[in-house]
């Protein structure tokens, strides 16, 4: 049987239990000489070595070796490899592995703090573990990590919708845990996007099971629209960008005119979401942020998940900008039109984007209203 110190977030219960598939034995202890901080930049901890510091966690006894074996899997991609180290329980010495990261791999933060991790990421992380603990052993590609939390975070926004949704389902089935039974999921496919492939039945209207059908689901995460949209000029703001899918549809437009758009990243709301996106896409700070709604643009066959928004913006001219973030290699051109010329842009069907269409609709209702809020319009 083997000894291993955690320090970190494995010592969040709820994500030790989902690496390992159970709780083992645990023990509170120290690792003297070292001392853990939050990875710069990051939403995990690493340890560095301080001769008057000693690092807090729980040794974990009786581990067998293919519990290390999900926790060498789980911990790889941090740079951790198990080195042996005497820990102190109970003011004994106690020889146990130790996940050490790989020197000058990470830059030290501040002071570690669990409960902090636990409040920001802990749900996320679990979310997220659950997702890379279904696909082991097969290994996973290095730069899988940052969709897959997205992924994670997409499920713990949907998980709080579920649970605050109340009277407001009244014409939908009210589903229950066990309406969808999965015999099988594979994995196709997983890179900065992923595909999941499902054998599933369903519980039908009738209350009988469906039979088992194979579906498939591409994986992207929950992301934001914003339209910004200034009332005393009366003028938005679209922007314009080269976009795969249509290419690969074989449209011979492939530059679509949408509103601002970007994924919700982990750690942040879909309202931070849209406000970033508009400093990295066109260069503007937003003001009020108008809720349009929240919907499955493609559900059929797509988990995205999108958060829509008007905003009040200040409007100038020379506002349109090109723009976009550098290291995603986007390349962004605004345009900035009156409502009017919005309105013909629709009309004549230049805009084949849905969530730039359904920005239109909510505006041309809501227009007059948030004109007539404004002072001295023109």
């Amino acid at each position: 049987m083997i000894a291993l110190f955690v320090y970190g977030t494995l010592c969040h219960l709820p994500l030790l239990k989902t690496v390992l598939g159970r709780l083992p034995a645990a023990q509170r202890a120290s690792l003297p000489g070292h001392a853990a901080y939050w990875a710069e930049g990051h939403d995990f901890p690493f340890l560095v070595v301080e001769n008057d510091a000693a690092a807090q966690g729980l040794l974990l006894s009786g581990l067998t070796a293919q519990d290390m074996a999900r926790l060498d899997y789980y911990e790889g991609p941090f740079g951790c490899g198990a080195q042996s180290r005497r820990v102190l329980v109970d003011g004994s010495g106690v020889e146990a592995l130790v996940y050490i990261p790989a020197p000058s791999l990470w830059h030290p933060g501040a002071v570690w703090s669990l409960p902090d991790w636990v409040a920001q990421w802990g749900a996320v992380i679990v979310a997220t573990a659950g997702d890379v603990m279904a696909q082991y052993p097969v290994a996973l590609p290095a730069d899988r990590r940052g969709p897959m939390l997205v992924r994670g975070a997409s499920r713990v926004r949907a998980g709080r919708v579920r649970a605050t949704l109340g009277q407001a389902v009244q014409t939908r089935r009210t589903s229950s845990i066990c309406d969808v039974q999965v015999q099988a999921l594979r994995h196709p496919y997983a890179r900065f996007f992923a595909v999941e492939e499902y054998d599933l039945s369903f519980r039908r209207f009738d209350g009988t099971q469906s039979p088992v059908v194979t579906r498939a689901a591409f994986i992207s995460g929950d992301a934001v629209t914003v339209l910004p949209y200034d009332p005393v000029r009366d003028r938005v703001l679209v922007i314009e960008q080269f976009r795969v899918g249509p290419f690969a549809r074989g449209d011979a437009q492939p530059w679509q005119l949408e509103p601002i758009a970007g994924r919700v990243d982990p750690g942040e709301t879909p309202e931070d979401a849209a406000r970033r996106e508009a400093v990295e896409e066109a260069g503007l700070t937003l003001g009020a942020l108008l809720p349009i709604g929240n919907y499955y643009p493609s559900p059929g066959a797509k988990i995205e998940f999108l958060y829509s928004f008007i905003a009040l913006t200040d409007l100038p001219d020379g506002t349109a900008i090109i723009g976009g973030a550098e290291e995603e290699a986007e390349d962004i051109k605004g345009h900035l039109m009156g409502f009017e010329d919005f309105a013909a842009l629709i009309a004549r069907g230049e805009a084949t984007t849905a969530p730039l269409l359904i920005s239109y609709y909510w505006l041309d209702r809501e227009r007059a209203r948030l004109r007539a809020q404004t002072d001295n319009p023109v």
